[in-house]
């Protein structure tokens, strides 16, 4: 249950237009519900400003639809990510408004109405290669998901430097920008050389040998000469996103 929800039940019972027996049995499974294989924090997003997550990849079908129907049962909405198909297509057999995406492995059921975007100004979720997208897309789809308004620059690491420079309006209008990078993980220090806003970067695990499954880029960032980088795990799009989310709206 979000703020707004919880504000607007409690207005309901103030002005006479719910009973305090309804809304005793809307808060039934408030602050938490208990299932045979979770716990359901619907208390979270009142807590710290942004709803539970599901990680589906490891759990089954099953658990995967239990734990999505209660959460959209409490709050209208859910976000689950690493989704197998398998899981996908469960989820949409049961709700139709889904918005799976395979690239980022995400789904995403948003609120009906959608709210308008929340935060300072828009997050930009930048990418060095192409091979990077998934991690870059699971953070965008993320970001949005918690109400921030997302742009988005693929492709533009330091093989072909001109690319990024080339987009020096967009990078000085974003809120704050996650920079997600294989191989050496050197375009977040290029980044935070360049702007003002807070940089969050991932490193992935795109890249040869020598990159170590993603490894040699977090050093490399964690190494960063640029001051204020700040550097989350290995092809986790979401935590960067999460991250961006509270600096964006200040929660």
């Amino acid at each position: 249950m979000t703020p707004e929800q919880l504000e607007a039940l409690l207005a309901e019972v103030a002005t006479g237009r719910l009973a305090p027996a309804a809304a005793l049995e809307r808060l039934r499974h408030f602050p938490g519900e208990v299932l045979p294989f979770a716990h359901i924090d619907h208390h979270r997003a009142l807590r710290n400003g942004q709803p539970e997550v599901v990680l589906c990849g490891p759990k089954t079908v099953e658990q995967v639809l239990a734990i999505c129907d209660r959460l959209e049962a409490a709050s209208g909405t859910f976000l689950g990510t690493r989704v197998t198909e398998p899981q996908a297509a469960a989820l949409a057999a049961r709700h139709p408004r889904l918005e799976w995406n395979p690239l980022a492995r995400t789904a995403w059921l948003p609120p009906d109405p959608r709210p308008a975007p929340r935060g300072r100004g828009p997050i930009l979720v930048i990418s060095a290669g192409t091979s990077d997208l998934p991690v870059a897309e699971e953070a965008a789809v993320t970001a949005e998901a918690l109400g921030n308004a997302v742009e988005r620059l693929p492709d533009v690491g330091v093989a072909g430097l001109h690319r990024l420079l080339g987009a020096g309006e967009r990078l000085a209008r974003a809120a704050v920008l996650i920079v997600v990078a294989g191989m050496e993980g050197a375009l977040p220090s290029v980044v935070g050389g360049l702007v003002r806003s807070p940089v969050i970067a991932v490193p992935t695990s795109v890249g040869y040998g020598a990159a170590f499954g993603g490894l040699a880029a977090l050093l490399g960032m964690l190494n960063s000469c640029a001051a204020g980088v700040t550097v989350v795990n290995i092809d986790n799009g979401f935590g960067a996103a999460a991250a961006a989310s509270r600096i964006n709206q200040g929660s």
